[in-house]
């Protein structure tokens, strides 16, 4: 059963007859040539957005975490309860028409670093100009954080990100163990909108 703000990715389409696949086989082809478009599009958004994703070391991420506890004191008590969370500290956003945002970040189990995540996000409607923020994804439970390392986390209509203000952390609440704080680069306060978000996991060798 699929949960409020969070897809689980995996399912699978019934088996298709060869009559079907005969009949439809048309219709099919010319009606999804739109989307085969939009595609095409999606990609050259997010691989204009690519250069600032890749700008990224291990040492971009405890100045974004200290911000985020400078801002709201409130917020090392968030971290330090969380079995986990995910630390991008760019994430670039922009478009006309055909939206997209991609990020890369650092994930935290236990305080320890233990892999990488590509945060990737396709938007539709009117869009002008272009943000980027700094995005933290935090884990309630053992099972949600294991969710995000096998990919299956991705935010649907019902997902909503916290604004970093001087009372973030009261105004936090997770959703399916889940919980997102966003600012602003500059320091300035900024909900973002975290539909259609989907994220990557790498894991790291000890020692790395």
């Amino acid at each position: 059963m699929t949960t409020p703000g969070v897809i689980l990715s995996g399912a699978k389409d019934r088996p298709t007859h060869a009559s079907e696949a005969r009949c439809s086989l048309v219709p099919f082809t010319r009606s999804f040539a739109p989307l085969r478009m939009t595609g095409v599009l999606a990609a050259a958004v997010l691989g204009l957005l690519s250069p600032t994703a890749r700008a990224l070391a291990q040492a971009d991420v405890p100045p974004v975490i200290e911000k985020f506890k400078a801002k709201d004191p409130g917020m090392a008590k968030i971290f330090a309860d969380a079995v986990g969370y995910v630390v991008f500290p760019t994430v670039g956003k922009g478009g006309i028409g055909l939206g997209g945002a991609r990020g890369k970040g650092w994930v935290y189990e236990g305080g320890k670093i233990i892999g990488k995540s590509t945060l990737t996000q396709v938007s539709f409607g009117f869009q002008f100009g272009g943000q980027a923020y700094s995005e933290i994804v935090f884990f309630q439970t053992t099972q949600a954080l294991e969710n995000f390392k096998l990919g299956h986390l991705k935010f649907d209509a019902q997902a909503s990100a916290v604004a970093l203000t001087a009372r973030a952390s009261a105004d936090l609440a997770y959703r399916n163990g889940v919980a997102i704080v966003t600012m602003a680069k500059g320091g300035l306060m900024y909900e973002a909108s975290v539909v259609g978000q989907k994220f990557s996991f790498h894991a790291i060798e000890k020692g790395s």
